[in-house]
């Protein structure tokens, strides 16, 4: 677990993508009483809709750590960064980051923070001594979101049918596997850097034996056929095992998101590179919704795609902010409890 001082400055600096501003979003989404402003660097930065502060406002007003609310491609932070990063350890803040490269990496910030005293969170990174993946069932029932792309739902969603499971008092956690929801839930594990050999490990340690009715709901990372992050998927898909699986999409997104050169797959050529792939861990696994992300449709739009796309799939279609995860949690209300442990034996085809 995390013991990372709140309240939060979420920094955005001069990140004009909202794409790669998620985890900023995210935690204004479900973390928000942690959030007491947001740092911009440019007019046309993203905008959080949260009091637009300097550090030094942000320190009077009681921020404890800054958060870097940016995942660019390739998960590096800005050389042009580190003065204002200085700036911030100067006013007496901590600083958190989920990118892949380390602030423990960088001297000028890493040798002020030691000075100042001052504490550096690297949350992408674990020192957990993690297992190859073994294969072996395990009781208890879990749920994998899994993606046509990246950056498009697949932790709100998992976040979103966590929390209404547990509304109705069903046995459920959410399991994080990315820098945001560890930032939100206070742990996890940031499968994509975990060295390959052992994701599917990391998986497994993820979502342990648990009781025959317990949920593990498992966020999803990359998308199985992106020409980059493909290989974190499959290891989170192995280690998973899932019985469960929500599909999250974005209707109205023809190109992956920062790889404009690749179309993005429909959602029927998505589901067909998965479920293989999801049977060859766990026999028993089957879609049992559709996640669409329709925050840029209109209201009318969102409810006749998502309208459209229950009956074409015959499964239970929502948007987990528009409409709420009612519809695949009354699915997984119904799931059985009692599937025999010996159904999920890992199965090479």
């Amino acid at each position: 677990m995390l013991t990372i001082k709140k309240p939060f400055l979420l920094v955005i600096g001069d990140m004009t993508n909202p794409r790669n501003a998620k985890t900023a979003f995210g935690l204004r989404d479900w973390a928000r009483a942690d959030c007491l402003g947001q740092l911009r660097f440019a007019e046309d930065a993203v905008d959080l809709g949260l009091p637009s502060m300097t550090v030094e406002q942000a320190a009077a007003e009681g921020a404890k750590t800054a958060v870097i609310g940016i995942a660019p491609q390739g998960g590096v932070l800005p050389a042009h960064w580190v003065p204002i990063l200085q700036d911030v350890l100067r006013a007496g803040l901590d600083i958190a980051s989920g990118l892949h490269s380390r602030l423990k990496d960088i001297p000028e910030i890493a040798d002020l923070a030691a000075t100042l005293g001052r504490t550096l969170h690297d949350v992408r990174h674990n020192t957990l001594a993690l297992p190859v993946g073994n294969g072996k069932p395990r009781a208890g029932l879990r749920l994998l979101t899994v993606g046509t792309d990246c950056a498009l739902g697949k932790k709100y969603t998992a976040m979103a049918i966590a929390s209404e499971m547990k509304a109705r008092g069903l046995k459920a956690d959410f399991r994080a596997t990315g820098q945001t929801g560890i930032l939100i839930a206070g742990g996890g594990i940031a499968i994509d850097a975990v060295v390959g050999d052992f994701i599917s490990g990391a998986a497994e340690i993820l979502s342990p034996d648990n009781d025959p009715d317990h949920w593990d709901i498992i966020e999803g990372q990359g998308a199985i056929l992106h020409p980059a992050y493909a290989p974190v998927t499959l290891g989170l898909l192995y280690g998973s095992q899932p019985d469960a699986l929500v599909l999250c999409d974005d209707p109205l997104r023809e190109r992956l998101n920062d790889f404009p050169h690749v179309r993005c797959p429909t959602l029927q050529e998505a589901m067909a590179a998965y479920l293989p792939l999801a049977r060859a861990a766990n026999p028993a696994a089957r879609f049992v919704g559709i996640s669409l992300n329709t925050s840029a449709m209109s209201e009318s739009e969102a409810f006749e795609t998502i309208i459209r796309t229950a009956e074409k799939t015959g499964l239970a279609c929502f948007d987990p902010i528009r409409t709420g995860v009612k519809a695949v949690v009354d699915v997984l209300a119904d799931f059985t409890a009692t599937h025999p442990v010996e159904s999920k034996t890992l199965k090479i085809q």
